[in-house]
């Protein structure tokens, strides 16, 4: 016999758990660790959609859901408009394996009715549609990580071999505000590597070169040099007005000084370092994981290790 959409949404719903809008409220609040998803359609989540949530279109769920939460064990909860198109989905995840599928009961609309906090993502100009289009089509970045990208923060110290490159894919991505560190000027023996500068702008100070590159790459881009050196002083008051930090300088106690204000102001670093054919790269995240001075407690002695 045939079944109409209330007989699937109607068995769906028996065979899953449903959880209120008031419990979801309470789970975020507490930080609880569930994957949250809203399987509306686009022009739905652009209305508002509850912080936190990571938007899948229900038509594209199955094929994205591995790449948003690979543990068939984690908690996740769907939320639609009412509570229908969720309750499906969720039956759906449930049979791929996944355990802990709730639906959240009478949806985005209940959500609003009981007065919780809702979000509406960032209006993009047309030029921006069409530069970050590969981005929004991403169900990894979209509409939401962009609007991330576009209000993140982001300090690099040392604008040379792994700085340059580093602010040219962050500026190309839409990092809105970027903070580039360096007290040196272009020399010619940069210039095989650090592939902002040419040979018209040797003796000119490094940060202002770049500046000025980032800002023809992307004018969406904020960019504030700091044409001198990290130093106790400076980091702390520096580290605090950023989300993230590039560590790309090319010295050891320029590497301990970033650590050490890493720690202190709970900024999270990216570090790397390379030497000919050899390179590290990992990231020091304070209360989340080891530091620098963790892996390596002291420094090794001066001159043993060329930059």
């Amino acid at each position: 016999m045939a079944k109409s959409f209330q007989d699937l949404v109607k068995e769906a719903k028996q065979q899953i758990g449903e959880v209120t809008v008031d419990q979801v409220k309470r789970m975020l609040d507490a930080g609880e660790r569930f994957t949250l998803i809203d399987v509306r359609e686009a022009d739905e989540y652009r209305d508002g959609y509850i912080d936190g949530a990571q938007y899948v279109g229900r038509g594209v769920l199955e094929s994205k859901i591995g790449s948003l939460q690979a543990d068939h064990d984690a908690t996740i909860v769907t939320y639609c408009a009412g509570g229908f198109r969720s309750a499906l989905a969720a039956k759906s995840l449930k049979d791929m394996g996944y355990a802990n599928v709730l639906s959240m009961e009478g949806g985005f609309g209940r959500w609003k009715n009981a007065g919780y906090p809702t979000m509406k993502p960032r209006k993009f100009t047309d030029e921006q549609v069409v530069r970050y289009s590969r981005h929004l089509l991403l169900n990894e970045v979209g509409e939401a990580g962009q609007k991330r990208l576009l209000d993140a923060k982001v300090l690099l110290v040392g604008m040379g071999g792994l700085g340059t490159p580093a602010a040219y894919y962050l500026a190309a991505a839409g990092v809105g505000t970027m903070g580039i560190m360096d007290a040196d000027v272009v020399d010619s023996s940069n210039l095989q590597r650090q592939i902002m500068y040419n040979t018209k702008v040797i003796g000119k100070p490094k940060v202002e070169i770049a500046r000025q590159v980032i800002t023809d790459l992307n004018p969406d881009v904020q960019v504030i040099s700091y044409p001198e050196h990290l130093t106790e002083a400076n980091a702390i008051e520096l580290f605090k007005q950023y989300d993230l930090v590039v560590d790309g300088c090319d010295n050891f106690p320029t590497r301990y000084l970033v650590n050490d204000a890493s720690v202190l102001t709970g900024t999270p670093v990216v570090h790397g370092s390379i030497f000919q054919f050899e390179g590290q790269a990992t990231v020091f995240a304070p209360g989340r994981g080891p530091c620098y001075r963790c892996l390596f407690p002291a420094p090794p002695p001066a001159g043993l290790v060329p930059n």
